[in-house]
């Protein structure tokens, strides 16, 4: 790209950007963004605003120091907080919320539709583990270069599929998702270990990962890798490529007739996306110990989508929220399911209420039914709730 052309996009996606504002609100899929998307005058008119940084930072802060506690929560957790087991649960929340973010970016962010985010997420955790295992190369080595090679991946395949759009984008990330998923499956020179997955050179990795003593640490790995995607998300939303990105999500076209090429654009959302992916794998074998093809499907990508959409697509929030959600509950109702108590329930409640993805399957659609916004919306639907009932009791008030 030459000077001239890049002065000339540059001006074009400002003018871009200040269309997708003046465009008409775009329908977020699922509902999501009414949290992020009100209007702040009317919002905040007479209170003190935070600075933005305040609300992460003190997250960042109490998931930092969470390890410390040992505040018992019955009902909500095993142990206390700073239990293996509760640390470990949080971690893989923590890893599928990292990995949900940056699935947000495609979804949320562009509107992109991709059934195939999930190769991105395998490749970075099978890479790691055939770089260790094959090259025997420590995990502090085989972690950027796994890093590395789900990106070139990501670039790869962005770039063929990204030459169609819409519902033919979906079928070809499918297509790319479910040919990797069988090279893991069919176990090519024993190399992925087929069905049954690949543990982790535990000898590769440095001690402090090693040991249930050690779940501390990977739990902070976990905060740190959620920590990286969602600052990563966020910084670009707001610089003038975020701006283009709305801009493409609110109307394609119309980018289009402003002298902006999408293609480009795209491309680096999707290599970005597919990045943050390889990364949050690489983090998920470490924290899991190893990896199944599980994680290769495209149902995997369909659940990421489900968590999206749970929490609030294109929301700062809203993506970490429903996959902590849903990774809790995937786990706690396996529990739950096989306890004592729900043994003696009859067994019409018994049968459906032991499968974990029926009660997800029924919350999902509770939530997209009664609460489009998903989780993120709720604070901003409940006060204008609350407002509207103040009215009615004081209408002298309007």
């Amino acid at each position: 790209m030459d000077t001239r052309q890049s002065t000339t996009e540059a001006a074009s996606g400002a003018e871009a950007a200040q269309a997708a504002e003046t465009a008409p609100a775009p329908e977020r899929a699922g509902g999501g963004g009414g949290a992020d998307t009100g209007d702040p005058a009317a919002a905040g008119a007479g209170r003190r605003r935070l600075p933005g940084w305040a609300v992460p930072a003190a997250v960042v802060a109490v998931l930092a120091l969470l390890p410390f506690s040992t505040l018992p929560l019955p009902g909500v957790f095993e142990g206390p907080l700073n239990s293996p087991a509760t640390l470990q649960l949080l971690a893989t929340c923590l890893v599928f919320a990292g990995l949900a973010t940056s699935y947000d970016l495609l979804y949320g962010r562009l509107g992109l539709l991709s059934f195939g985010h999930a190769l991105y997420f395998a490749s970075g955790a099978y890479f790691a583990a055939l770089l260790m295992e094959l090259l025997r190369l420590p995990l502090v080595a085989a972690a950027p270069l796994a890093v590395a090679g789900g990106t070139l991946l990501a670039l790869v395949l962005g770039a063929v599929s990204l030459r169609v759009s819409g519902i033919a984008l979906a079928m070809v990330t499918l297509a790319f998702a479910q040919a990797g998923s069988i090279l893991v499956t069919r176990d090519p020179g024993r190399a992925t270990g087929g069905e049954e997955g690949m543990p982790l050179e535990m000898g590769l990795v440095p001690d402090a990962f090693v040991g249930v003593f050690n779940t501390a640490n990977l739990y902070w790995l976990a905060v740190a890798y959620a920590v990286v995607a969602a600052g990563v998300v966020w910084w670009l939303d707001a610089t003038p490529t975020g701006r283009v990105w709305r801009g493409i999500r609110a109307n394609e076209q119309r980018v289009e007739v402003l002298g902006v090429n999408p293609y480009p654009y795209k491309l680096a959302a999707f290599t970005v996306a597919g990045g943050l992916a390889s990364l949050g794998g690489v983090a998920y074998v470490v924290v899991s110990g190893g990896v199944t093809p599980v994680v290769t499907t495209a149902e995997f990508t369909l659940t990421l989508l489900v968590m999206v959409a749970l929490g609030g697509a294109g929301t700062r929030w809203g993506p970490m929220l429903g996959a902590v959600l849903y990774t809790y509950l995937d786990h706690r109702l396996l529990d739950v399911a096989a306890s004592e108590g729900f043994a003696s329930l009859p067994a019409v409640l018994r049968a459906p209420l032991s499968q974990p993805l029926f009660i997800l399957g029924m919350l999902f659609v509770v939530m997209v039914y009664f609460f489009p916004g998903g989780l993120a919306a709720l604070p901003a639907r409940v006060s204008a709730a609350l407002a509207r009932r103040r009215r009615g009791r004081h209408p002298q008030r309007r």
